[in-house]
């Protein structure tokens, strides 16, 4: 959106009282489009990034297992500065893998450390400017990086050099960073105060180089990297290049770590956790006008990474390369005991969910009407209750004993599971609403056409609803729903399947921009009215 328009919508959301960027100042969540979630090091709380339409920020969630799921004691949201954000505006277009997803790590007393981006000269968030240091809710930290060398100043975009991955090394205090073809950034917080760095991987002499500012890149001899990981057991700092899987142990020798994945693979994405220790890397690389992807695993006691394993609903082990004709990326990946959730989304697709990796490979859960083995886990089987594209995973400490694991949406917020994945609580923007239609709430409030406003009501007891759109001079535009079902909540009665608009009228054409009224009626003679702004088609 550039920052014309923006300030326009900015001025009419103020006059009309709506919120901006979907969030209200008793909400849930900053925001239902979350792209990142992440632990914070402490029982029990989660931290999550969220985009709206006009703003981003962070939410600090104090959750508890009750008889009825996952419940929310505590709400905390502090919003990012309006030009400034943390993921680049290109996240689910980017047909690299490497920037098809949101990194995080937490990093001690650096907190929930994020990417930053700010605005390029076209007024869309694709800079990359250094990352966010997240310590407290009112503790939100811009933390610029040094220049990048003159010898990558005219590369085509400054995305081949953004921050794509993290690592933290909590005996020594260094953040490290994935920065392509930058190489790898380093933020070292053990001193009174912090030290940047930044290298580049020479495969000539299998060592670090330092990165000065006259430093001459070759594309040969340092190869950009994507992601970087430290080993949970050695220390040792693993990098996925464009040229192989390197590993850099504490006496600073630089070694390949893996023989599959030599110096011809373009590992994008890597992973490590898991009891026993199982670790995930991605390949990825354009090949005759398509991605050619394919998903990887070295546990404790094999020799070296073998491709993932797919097993239909029989156990049958698949002959085809099911992750490469999915045309799959990795958006993230938790793990608990010996399983791994792998969450990945389809390139240039909508379609996205979850594999169940597991000792024996990535099993179907099911089949579909013609036969065909089901793999992803999502929006079929309960993990979220409205069709969003999944961006993150990650496992928590939840309670005593009790491993949680949660995953974020943009557009339905984040999914808490406190039993494995089997059962999910889903966590949206959830302020109080007055009963038999007291209140009527759109979340998010501020929508462009296709996206999902829930309509959030209230009812006493079973009803019949009917919910019509109305534009700003009450013409009737659209019927939602008619005498539908819905049930008594003490939170909402709204089923989230049906009760949304998407900012289309009943032929299905985008309206034009501005304020729209909903309103709901019940069978009991209770009406309740809402209020949506659309953007029209903007994005």
């Amino acid at each position: 959106m550039n920052r014309l328009f923006e300030k326009y919508v900015n001025a009419l959301t103020l006059v009309l009282g709506i919120s901006v960027g979907g969030t209200f100042a008793a909400e849930t969540l900053f925001s239902n489009g979350a792209l990142n979630v992440s632990e914070t090091g402490k029982t029990g709380t989660l931290w999550v990034f969220s985009r709206g339409d006009l703003y981003s920020g962070v939410t600090l969630l104090d959750l508890k297992v009750g008889t009825n799921g996952v419940q929310v004691v505590e709400s905390h949201q502090e919003q990012m500065s309006d030009s400034m954000t943390a993921t680049q505006d290109g996240v689910f277009r980017d047909v690299l893998a490497e920037h098809r997803r949101t990194s995080s790590v937490y990093a001690g007393k650096l907190g929930y450390v994020l990417p930053m981006f700010g605005l390029n000269d076209d007024g869309e968030y694709f800079m990359p400017t250094g990352f966010f240091s997240v310590r407290g809710i009112d503790n939100m930290n811009e933390t610029p990086l040094d220049d990048v060398p003159d010898a990558l100043l005219d590369l085509d975009t400054a995305m081949y050099y953004a921050v794509s991955g993290f690592a933290y090394d909590s005996s020594k205090k260094l953040l490290w960073m994935a920065r392509g073809v930058a190489g790898l950034g380093l933020y070292d917080v053990s001193g009174n105060s912090p030290k940047k760095g930044l290298y580049q991987l020479n495969l000539k002499t299998s060592a670090l180089d330092t990165a000065k500012s006259s430093y001459k890149w070759e594309d040969k001899k340092n190869p950009r990297i994507f992601d970087v990981k430290q080993h949970p057991e050695t220390g040792d700092i693993w990098m996925a290049t464009s040229k192989g899987l390197w590993k850099r142990s504490a006496d600073g020798k630089v070694t390949k770590a893996s023989a599959a994945l030599d110096t011809s693979a373009r590992v994008t994405g890597l992973w490590m956790g898991g009891d026993p220790l199982t670790i995930i890397a991605e390949t990825s690389r354009m090949e005759k006008e398509s991605m050619k992807g394919a998903l990887w695993v070295f546990r404790e006691g094999d020799k070296d990474f073998a491709k993932a394993v797919f097993l239909d609903t029989a156990g049958k082990k698949q002959k085809k390369d099911i992750y490469d004709e999915g045309d799959y990326t990795v958006s993230d990946v938790a793990f608990v005991g010996n399983t791994a959730f792998v969450a990945v989304a389809v390139s240039g697709g909508d379609v996205s969910g979850y594999f169940k990796l597991d000792s024996a490979g990535i099993r179907a859960w099911d089949a579909d009407d013609d036969g065909k083995s089901v793999w992803l886990y999502g929006y079929a089987t309960g993990a979220i209750d409205r069709d969003f594209r999944i961006t993150s995973i990650c496992s928590f400490p939840l309670a005593k004993n009790v491993t949680g694991l949660a995953l974020a949406t943009y557009g339905n917020g984040i999914s808490v599971s406190a039993d494995t994945g089997k059962t999910w609580t889903p966590i949206l923007n959830r302020a109080k609403l007055g009963n038999d239609l007291g209140s009527v709430r759109m979340v998010p409030s501020v929508i462009t056409a296709g996206d999902q406003s829930l309509v959030s009501y209230k009812v006493s007891k079973d009803s019949k609803i009917t919910i019509d759109v109305f534009s700003y001079d009450m013409r009737k535009i659209r019927t939602i729903v008619k005498s539908a079902p819905r049930g008594a909540d003490a939170s909402r009665s709204t089923n989230p399947k049906e009760d949304f608009w998407d900012g289309k009228d009943k032929a299905g054409r985008p309206c034009t921009m501005g304020v729209y009224y909903v309103r709901v009626k019940d069978n009991h003679g209770h009406i309740g009215w809402g209020k949506v702004m659309t953007l029209g088609g903007h994005k």
